[in-house]
């Protein structure tokens, strides 16, 4: 057992194409046995992210607004809200503000998830960026 403690300095952050939209873990499958935890920040609204979730999601908001689109509808949450996605759903992220900023929580590894679905080719999407580039906090 033990207590561990994070802040979005510990993760190593992937930029969703050449779009201002930033993932980083600080729990993965290095670290954690089960479950990921990182930060998702988009720094322009509008700018928007298609995907389909391989694990089950919680999404925190922690700044700014999120809206999440699938099948036809908009699901929106402000700081202190949660979007539960279940595996297979197909989604679009988008920032309903300028610097969104995002916990997310996965089960299982999301990484590792996706990596075994048929939709491993989205994951060539992100790339590394230096910490130069990485997304203020």
């Amino acid at each position: 057992m033990s207590v561990r403690h994070f802040t979005s300095n510990d993760a190593m952050f992937y930029q969703y194409a050449d779009r201002p939209i930033f993932v980083g873990d600080v729990l993965d499958s290095s670290n954690s046995e089960s479950m990921s935890v990182g930060f998702y920040r988009n720094e322009r609204k509008g700018e928007k992210n298609e995907w389909i979730v391989s694990y089950d999601e919680a999404l925190i908001v922690t700044k700014g607004l999120l809206v999440v689109r699938s099948n036809g509808s908009a699901t929106v949450a402000r700081p202190g809200e949660v979007i539960f996605l279940t595996k297979g759903t197909e989604v679009t992220y988008e920032a309903g503000e300028d610097d969104t900023e995002v916990v997310y929580v996965t089960y299982p590894h999301w990484i590792d998830a996706h990596m075994k679905s048929p939709h491993v080719d989205l994951l060539n999407a992100y790339r590394p960026v230096d910490a130069q580039r990485a997304p203020a906090t």
